[in-house]
């Protein structure tokens, strides 16, 4: 989702937030797989220590050699992938804004990224230079639903989210307000 607030008082700078990773999405299923992931290390230590660490079962009766290294396997599996996921939502990859200014007559769109020399990902052009704002449509299984800055000799810079397609009539409205905004056609509807 895209939120959008006029920031200076004449008008003339448009911000929209950007929502990154920290969507409802990707705590739900970095939660699940924590809990999956030490569940599942518990049943393997369970089985090779022959105590039982889990309240729901009983897993000192498994076998350690296969099934409780296998147990440990996705364990750690799990737990290794959950702090990917706590990481990246902590770091809010994906996330940041677009803002479209027509007193200083240019766009920055920012996001941020992953650690290192690229952790903020920062695109500035000149008003002048954007040509029209696309709507990108596909349906099927994988639909996609996005909104595209078109800029003279440099292709198109997305605008939206990854992740959950928006509505199409969000899209729309969307799409039509930037537009007239940065008085440039809308294309692709």
């Amino acid at each position: 989702m895209m939120t959008s607030t006029i920031v200076s008082e004449n008008n003339q700078v448009l911000r929209q937030t950007v929502l990154g990773s920290r969507r409802l999405s990707n705590y739900w299923w970095a939660m699940v797989i924590s809990v999956a992931g030490t569940g599942f290390l518990l049943a393997s230590l369970s089985s090779y220590l022959k105590v039982n660490l889990l309240m729901l079962s009983d897993p000192t009766q498994l076998v350690f050699v296969p099934q409780g290294l296998a147990m440990g396997f996705y364990g750690v599996t799990g737990l290794l992938l959950s702090l990917y996921l706590w990481g990246v939502i902590l770091l809010d990859v994906g996330g940041g804004y677009n803002e479209f200014n027509r007193e200083k007559e240019e766009v920055c769109i920012f996001r941020w990224g992953f650690p290192g020399k690229n952790r903020r990902i920062e695109f500035t052009y000149k008003l002048d230079e954007v040509q029209a704002i696309r709507v990108a449509l596909k349906d099927g299984l994988n639909p996609r639903r996005a909104l595209y800055l078109s800029i003279k000799g440099k292709g198109e810079v997305p605008l939206t989210r990854v992740g959950q397609p928006i509505a199409l009539a969000e899209l729309e409205n969307q799409g039509a307000d930037l537009a007239r905004f940065l008085n440039v056609p809308l294309e692709g509807l």
